[in-house]
């Protein structure tokens, strides 16, 4: 009875050393933290706040959320992408298959790493936003942006993981950027969509960055009048899509 009772503890302490070593991990590599970590908020200071102050803490509140998605969007395509395929490239996926551990660990670890990164990005931008940027939101409405953007890190991380199972350790940044950066811009995450011409304002929707982005704009008061479920329903569909193609390419 005592083996059977102590089997959940043994499993949950499996997943909380490979979420901590995860962590540790990544933060101890300055190639991923440091731009991890720096790029939302230096971006949003230097663009939400000084380039447009004109527009006030309107603007950026506004650029608020479009930075947040950024910052959680990169963890997230990295944090799975790069060391996925680093990973896979090394022998690291066939070791830990072999070794007795929960199956779901590898996967819940990075995961809570890319939770935890994008936690410390949502702090440092909320500590811009309120501190230098004038930025007013009720209580209610920052923990419904930090709810919306760390649940917004499952469809980022299927699609990193997926890119992961394409390319090798050394292709992976190559290819991320290749996808995160363009997202970004044409998802209205660093400047508002209208300002942009009216051909990339209608591909817009067919980026994942766009509808979390219109999310987290949505729950801080800036509604651009699609519904919240549309958003919610195309997130969803590309977690559980890119999750399985990664799947699949994974048991291969």
């Amino acid at each position: 009875m005592d083996t059977i009772a102590a089997v959940p503890f043994s499993s949950r302490r499996a997943y909380l050393l490979e979420a901590r070593y995860e962590f540790l991990r990544l933060l101890r590599t300055p190639s991923f933290s440091l731009p991890c970590l720096l790029f939302p908020p230096v971006f949003y200071l230097l663009f939400g706040v000084l380039l447009g102050g004109k527009g006030g803490p309107a603007a950026a509140t506004y650029l608020l959320a479009g930075y947040s998605v950024f910052g959680v969007m990169g963890v997230a395509l990295f944090g799975f992408g790069v060391t996925v395929a680093m990973d896979r490239e090394q022998g690291l996926l066939t070791l830990k298959r072999a070794q007795p551990m929960p199956p779901g660990a590898y996967l819940v670890a990075k995961m809570a790493m890319a939770a935890l990164f994008a936690a410390i990005i949502l702090a440092l931008l909320a500590v811009l936003a309120i501190g230098v940027a004038g930025v007013r939101l009720s209580a209610l409405q920052w923990l419904a942006l930090v709810a919306t953007c760390l649940v917004g890190v499952l469809p980022f991380s299927a699609l990193g993981l997926w890119l992961g199972t394409l390319v090798s350790g050394r292709g992976a940044p190559a290819l991320i950027n290749l996808i995160y950066l363009p997202m970004a811009f044409l998802s209205g995450l660093w400047v508002p969509l209208n300002m942009l011409p009216a051909v990339l304002q209608s591909i817009a929707p067919a980026w994942p960055a766009y509808h979390l982005a219109q999310i987290a704009q949505q729950v801080i008061g800036v509604d651009a009048g699609r519904p919240l479920l549309l958003h919610v329903a195309v997130l969803a569909a590309i977690t559980v899509v890119f999750f399985l193609l990664a799947r699949r390419r994974l048991l291969r």
